[in-house]
This record gives structure tokens, C-alpha cells and sequence, in this order.
């Protein structure tokens, strides 16, 4: 028995085959999201970057959580790349919310929280998902990921708000062109992902005072116009998953301390719960 488990965000895809009694192995390739690309690129990607022969045996199912995939729709569509570009029959699509629900929850209630290149929000039964803050994606929502913290850096850095120090630190890593920044912005592919490359900035320059502000403000706006809009915050722990929420972890526990809400775990990527939900039905 083997399963071809996926988690897949808008910048990576981590790829898991899952043998019983056997080290599960791993892939890694760029993100995938039906809403933003065409069938036609997440085909071309996966021919390129997880060829079907990588794999030697066909697996028995495979099990896909991803950005952009809480619609039918999305789900069908993507049910349908992946059949034909694996050969297998048994292929079951899931958002990406749900890939956190089961890997930090299991059976168990809770707000569940993702925040890498975008961000994303419910509240889980311990069986579904029963509560969802609607989303204005990248361009217009996405408070506290990812591409919200780039916009502010590039604000920063655009309207010289930022000292000497680094705007230096900015235009050695991103260059200081502007009419090249609004080119990649308005007229290059994935522009979320080109936002949420500015993080590092932030990552790297910890303790001062513009960077922690910049992060505080982010990711109190994502408590404000999502976690407080649940009124079982009050009641269930608050459970995060993404790159973003595991690199400011100690900034979430402090806004979930001043909001009197109890954290739960914070994981940079769900896929070692989504093993063990998947180890234990093996069995």
C-alpha cells in the first residue's frame, strides 16, 4: 500500500510517497494554485519538476491539499491534471486549510490558521470545516502573510521610510529600480510570491524597531479582520501553519496573550501530522 500525499501553498509543494513499513520519501517543487495558473503551466510544472517516472511504482491514491482548491471546481480540475499525469485512479482533492485542520487538529476543535505567501482561516469540528473568513487574496486581503508583509517593505523602501540602514539592506538584496519593482509587480508571473520574497528583510533584521513594527501591524491585522471575527476564539485553542506564522512565532504567542486567546501549535509546514493522520490509517 503507498500513498502520494501533497501540501501544496502559492510558492512550494511538498510531495511525500508514503509506504507501509517503509521511510517515507520526499519531493519538493514550486507552488501550485488553480486560481492563479492555468492547467496548462501546473502540467508543464509537474512534467518538469516531478516527472511521473521519479516515482517508480504507481501509488494507490494519492491525497492533494492545496492553495485555491476549497471549490469543487478547483477540486475536479485538479483531480483531473493529476490523474492523468500520475495514472492513477484514486485522487482526492482538499484545500489547503483542510491539510492543517488534520495535521494539527485531528479530532480535535479549533481556529485553524495558515499564514506563508498567503493567509487563511476557519474554524474545525474535529471533522469539517464549519466557519471560513471569506478572502480578497493577494490583492486586496491576505492580512498577515506573506506578500501583505512585502507590500509594507516595499512601501518602506519606495516612500524612504526606512532608515539608512535599510533602505542599504534592501537594495542589496532587491535592487533599488523602481520601474523594475512595478515591471515585476504588474507585468511578470506569480507577483504574490514576488511580494513574499522581501520577508527574509524582516527575518534577518529582528530587534529593529521599523521591522517589528512592520510585522506587529501585519499580523495584528490578520488577529482583527479574522481570528477575533470567530466567536470560538474564545473557546478553542488557536492552531497556525505556514512559513510566516513559524518565523514570528513569538509575535503571534504575544498578540494571543494580549487578546487572552490560548495558542496551540505552530508548525511551519503540516506535512508530518498529514503522515501521521495518513500512518494511522494504514494500520
Amino acid at each position: 500500500m503507498s500513498y502520494l500525499i501533497a501540501d501544496s501553498g502559492s510558492t512550494k509543494t511538498d510531495w511525500c510517497l508514503l509506504k507501509k513499513n517503509k521511510k517515507p520519501v520526499h519531493f519538493h517543487t514550486q507552488g501550485i494554485n488553480p486560481f492563479l495558473q492555468t492547467p496548462e503551466s501546473i502540467a508543464a510544472m509537474l512534467q518538469e519538476e516531478l516527472p511521473a517516472a521519479i516515482l517508480k511504482d504507481v501509488p494507490d491514491a494519492i491525497y492533494y491539499y492545496g492553495a485555491g482548491a476549497a471549490s469543487k471546481p478547483k477540486q475536479v480540475l485538479m483531480q483531473g491534471i493529476l490523474r492523468k499525469h500520475f495514472g492513477v485512479k484514486k485522487v482526492e482533492v482538499q484545500s489547503d486549510m483542510m491539510a492543517a485542520a488534520h495535521a494539527l487538529c485531528g479530532d480535535n476543535k479549533g481556529i485553524v490558521c495558515i499564514l506563508g505567501t498567503g493567509s487563511s482561516s476557519c474554524y474545525y469540528d474535529g471533522e469539517k470545516i464549519k466557519e471560513r473568513q471569506p478572502s480578497l487574496g493577494y490583492i486586496a486581503g491576505d492580512e498577515g502573510s506573506g506578500n501583505h508583509m512585502g507590500k509594507r517593505v516595499l512601501q518602506y523602501f519606495t516612500y524612504g521610510t526606512f532608515d539608512t540602514q535599510l533602505m542599504m539592506d534592501f537594495e542589496m538584496r532587491f535592487g533599488g529600480d523602481i520601474t523594475e519593482i512595478v515591471d515585476r509587480l504588474y507585468h511578470q508571473p506569480y507577483p504574490n510570491r514576488y511580494l513574499a520574497s522581501f520577508v527574509p528583510l524582516l527575518k534577518e533584521n529582528r530587534g529593529h524597531y521599523m521591522v517589528e513594527n512592520i510585522i506587529e501591524d501585519c499580523l495584528n491585522d490578520f488577529f482583527q479582520t479574522t481570528i477575533l471575527k470567530y466567536r470560538q476564539s474564545w473557546k478553542k485553542p488557536l492552531y497556525f501553519s505556514g512559513s510566516v506564522a513559524y518565523m514570528f512565532s513569538d509575535i503571534i504567542q504575544s498578540l494571543c496573550d494580549q487578546y487572552e486567546l490560548e495558542a496551540g501549535e505552530i508548525v511551519q509546514s503540516p506535512m508530518e501530522g498529514l503522515l501521521s493522520y495518513y500512518k494511522a490509517m494504514m494500520k
